[in-house]
């Protein structure tokens, strides 16, 4: 009974606000209309005012949507472009690849950059010199390209980068897809540069190995310069 009540009162209250609604209308209308001398520039002037915003409203929503659609064109193609590049690159050995890496780091005006192509190298699969003097030790993973990089792997190389080559700039490359986030976290603290296939695709396309050292880690380190 009393939710009965209630839904009378909301529909009484509902009906009054709606009979007032149309009482002040219906005043305002007649009083517009007494004046109409004096509102009617006004009411244009907001009515002008009102069709402006709304077609600037509409026109800046349909640049951010051209934008939008624009940037995710550009971001798909980017991505297709390093998986066609990337094709060649999964048919490599993993003997192959080492020397492919040696290649791009060459290409990028690395110095007496060297390729170790065997076990037992301790995580130096490639050992060079950036072009200011810094010693870089490369470590290469040809893996599956849905394959993660894991933990494992990170401290291995964490373990001999710099206590047994000397790194000042420590660079971890793999074909495959990710680095775990125990795996990521640990090149961060560690200031190893992890270089996952999306940012191997870009190297592959062109860009420079010193534009990629500050994206998953610092690669800071003091500048050295090559030996005689």
């Amino acid at each position: 009974m009393a939710s009965r009540r209630r839904r009378r009162l909301k529909r009484r209250t509902r009906r009054k606000l709606q009979g007032w609604g149309a009482v002040a209308l219906l005043l305002a209308v007649v009083w517009v209309a007494g004046h109409w001398t004096v509102m009617w520039p006004v009411l244009v002037t907001v009515l002008a005012a009102v069709v402006v915003g709304a077609a600037g409203w509409m026109l800046v929503r349909a640049h951010r949507l051209a934008v939008g659609r624009d940037r995710e064109w550009w971001a798909l193609e980017e991505a297709r472009t390093r998986e066609l590049s990337m094709a060649e690159v999964d048919s490599l050995s993993w003997q192959d690849f080492e020397t492919y890496v040696a290649g791009l780091c060459r290409r990028d005006g690395c110095t007496k950059v060297v390729v170790s192509g065997k076990s037992g190298d301790l995580g130096a699969d490639v050992i060079g010199y950036l072009a200011d003097g810094r010693k870089l030790v490369i470590q290469c993973k040809k893996y599956a390209p849905a394959r993660g990089v894991g933990s494992q792997d990170m401290q291995r190389f964490v373990g001999t980068a710099r206590p047994e080559h000397g790194a000042d700039v420590a660079l971890f490359v793999t074909t495959g897809r990710t680095f775990t986030s125990a795996a990521l976290g640990l090149a961060l603290r560690q200031d190893v540069v992890a270089i996952h296939r999306d940012l191997l695709g870009s190297w592959v396309n062109g860009a420079h190995l010193e534009s990629l050292i500050p994206l998953n880690g610092s690669g800071g380190g003091n500048r050295r310069r090559p030996p005689s």
